[in-house]
């Protein structure tokens, strides 16, 4: 079936179709650099970064943008407070959001401009609108007149009277109406300052987006994403002025993430229900559910810690990029250390399935060659057998599911499946027994891990062994022959029908967080994560 994706703007799912066929333009607010990231940060770019590469995958050229904001009042406050620079804190600041980044796997971005390189384009675009009647400077300002855009207010779906009380503060005198929003602000005695044919200033918020926008992407993009807060009113007033600059659609498609909201707890890793039918029959009033999550959101703002203290120092970062995969992208997501940790009880299944493949087969899972294409995607079908039937319907399913706008929910409730299904046949032909002679099913079992990876990768997770806890070699071994001593002891006390004795051993290791495992060719163990 043909990809589909739900744009905010016309409240309903449409099928993709781009402005230059097999390439697809993408825009990502990114972050305003004055404090370290948290992990509201880092839900958009792994969002989209999975949303590149299944669009990559289904045979598009992608080029992803994620713009940062380098100049803005909160990063001359927030400097001034630290008795340095705008320019070093946003420097020192950038480095920590791109270091969370590529923790998460986020590599995939292919231009990120900072809005101080871009003043020139801003510019432009500020005069444009200024001679055709869209702008109007006032004392070393500029605003823009949002009653000469007759439909402003098209993407939130509020008019101008609802909007004035949703529009940054703006306290100067004369705009010609309140819900006017700055394009250029006129800057004060040791703010940065750029100069203008209206007087020394610096951009306002929103004309950075749509000035790098349009130099890297064009007139025209395909996908616009972020955060729903963002929908109103930087979303809508870069829609207005671009599409009032350019006299063109600003966006095709407008991709509006669900945000972080303080855990309330559920179960993760088996309940998707919330796929995009479901999300898309909440939208009908967006600015209630923007309101509504708005309201639960962690953010900076409300005391949201830095990512690599609040999450990155408890947790690994793989969990934490499984976790945000497990949940359609505009639904709300709870967040908190509960649910973490019950992501992290759930992918150590599958770092389970990938041990025992490793045993049964001797082939490294993580250098296993996988298809980077749709069309060249591992030949199932080919096979008559029920294993491979069960493949290509559980490939299906995920594929289908990433083609309905990019339902990573659903797509992960495939994955679970095709694990049971993998433990089921290794189970069901001994391979970790007697059965690993069963060349035949070894093969079924490669060619079904082997799926498993390349549609894994898709999402970012499994993409390379996960880093281990530092600790010297030695300490290495001598756990590892103390846990051996203490299964064979183990295993003396079974032998001798002394299950209480062993019970004990088995309760007290588990109490521990270590886990034995009884199998055909003899007892392993695991620290649980």
């Amino acid at each position: 079936m043909p990809i589909r994706v739900y744009s905010t703007l016309t409240r309903q799912k449409e099928e993709f179709q781009t402005v230059e066929p097999g390439k697809v333009s993408m825009y990502l607010c990114g972050p305003t650099v004055y404090k370290p990231a948290h992990i509201g940060h880092m839900v958009g770019p792994v969002i989209f970064d999975t949303i590149k590469r299944y669009l990559a995958y289904s045979g598009y050229q992608v080029t992803w943008v994620v713009n940062i904001t380098d100049v803005d009042d909160k990063l001359i406050v927030k400097a001034n407070e630290l008795g340095t620079t705008v320019e070093a804190l946003a420097k020192k600041m950038t480095e920590d959001y791109l270091d969370n980044l590529r923790t998460l796997g986020v590599e995939s971005i292919d231009h990120m401009p900072y809005a101080t390189q871009y003043i020139k384009e801003m510019q432009e675009i500020i005069s444009g609108l200024i001679e055709k009647g869209y702008a109007y400077p006032l004392n070393g300002d500029v605003y823009f007149e949002c009653t000469k855009d007759a439909d402003y207010g098209k993407l939130s779906g509020r008019n101008l009277t609802e909007m004035l009380a949703g529009t940054r503060a703006e306290t100067r005198d004369g705009k010609h109406n309140p819900a006017d929003f700055a394009l250029w602000k006129g800057s004060k005695p040791g703010e940065p300052a750029w100069d203008s044919p209206w007087g020394p200033g610096r951009p306002g918020w929103h004309i950075e987006c749509s000035a790098m926008a349009r130099k890297l992407l064009g007139d025209t993009i395909d996908i616009h994403g972020g955060g729903l807060d963002l929908m109103f009113p930087h979303h809508e007033n870069e829609l207005a002025q671009s599409e009032s600059c350019t006299g063109k659609p600003f966006a095709r498609y407008w991709l509006h993430n669900g945000l972080l909201r303080k855990s309330s707890g559920g179960k993760i890793g088996g309940d998707h229900s919330r796929h995009g039918d479901a999300v898309a029959n909440q939208s009908s009033d967006m600015m209630a559910e923007k309101q509504a999550q708005e309201e639960q959101k962690l953010a900076g703002s409300k005391g949201a810690e830095s990512v690599k203290t609040a999450v990155f120092a408890k947790f690994d970062p793989e969990t934490v990029r499984f976790f945000l995969m497990a949940t359609h992208y505009r639904s709300p997501v709870d967040f908190g250390d509960d649910r973490l940790e019950e992501t992290a009880k759930s992918i150590d299944g599958f770092y389970r399935l990938i041990e025992s493949f490793t045993r049964v087969t001797g082939q490294d899972f993580y250098a296993l060659p996988i298809a980077k294409s749709r069309s060249a995607s591992s030949e199932l079908s080919g096979e008559p057998d029920s294993f491979n039937s069960e493949l290509v319907a559980l490939r299906t399913r995920f594929l289908d599911a990433m083609d309905d706008d990019f339902n990573t929910g659903a797509a992960v409730g495939a994955l679970f499946d095709l694990r049971k299904m993998l433990n089921g046949f290794i189970a069901e032909h001994k391979l970790e027994a007697d059965g690993k002679s069963n060349t035949a099913a070894i093969a079924s079992l490669v060619r079904g891990v082997t799926l498993f990876k390349e549609l894994s990768n898709l999402l970012g997770v499994f993409l390379k062994p996960i880093a281990k806890k530092a600790s010297s070699g030695a300490d290495d071994e001598f756990i590892n022959q103390l846990m051996q001593l203490l299964i064979s002891l183990r295993a003396d006390v079974r032998k001798a029908k002394q299950f209480e004795i062993a019970d004990k051993i088995r309760k007290g290791l588990t109490d521990m967080k270590v886990i034995l495992e009884d199998r055909p060719d003899g007892t392993i163990w695991r620290r649980e994560v």
